[in-house]
Order: C-alpha cells, then structure tokens, then sequence
C-alpha cells in the first residue's frame, strides 16, 4: 500500500510515470526501506495505465458491493412532544456540575 501511495503522490506531483528509483527516492525522505520485489510487481501493472482511469474504474466496481449497514427497526413508542423534549434539555443542562466526591485529583 506505500507503494501505491508514493506512486499516487508522485502522479499528482506532476510525475505521470514515476520509476521504481522515483518511489524508492521518495520513501526514503521518510524513512522507510522499499521492498524491490513488490515495487517491480507494481510497476509493471500500472506501466502504460492513466491511473485516473485506475481509480474511475475501482470506484465503479466499489459501487456493486453491498456495504452491509444496519437495518432501522421501527418502534411503537410514541414520539416526545417538543414540550418534554425542551423539559429534558433544561435537566441534562444541571447535570455537568462538578461533584465533589471527598477526594482530588491532587489530594495527599
């Protein structure tokens, strides 16, 4: 994946086909050692490729996977009124003092 990443940022830093030395160039700036096996790997699938339509194409294929959210589950329970809604409000506004409980943070 920091592979991809400098590879990306080489792009819109104005690079259109950064080199295997370019990604390695800049993964240093940073500390990190590149694997040259893998990077090989992924600079021959990504030779000849305009990586806009890389991406254009992933988030399309993204776009058919179920993404699995909750289900809402309606209730029988009656909605609030505002009037009691504004009564809880008012409440939990007198809850947020402090407590003193006998002992500090900075006691002895």
């Amino acid at each position: 994946m920091k592979y991809l990443a400098a590879y990306l940022l080489l792009t819109i830093g104005g690079n259109a086909a950064p080199t295997a030395s370019d990604i390695v160039a800049l993964l240093a700036t940073v500390g990190i050692e590149a694997d040259s096996a893998r990077l090989e790997a992924l600079i021959a699938q990504l030779a000849g490729k305009d990586v806009n339509e890389l991406i254009a194409e992933g988030t399309t294929k993204l776009a058919s996977v179920p993404s699995g959210g909750a289900v809402a589950v309606a209730t029988s329970a009656p909605a609030a009124s505002s009037e009691e809604k504004e009564d809880e409000k008012e409440e939990e506004d007198g809850d947020d003092s402090e407590v003193d409980m006998g002992f500090g943070l900075f006691d002895d």
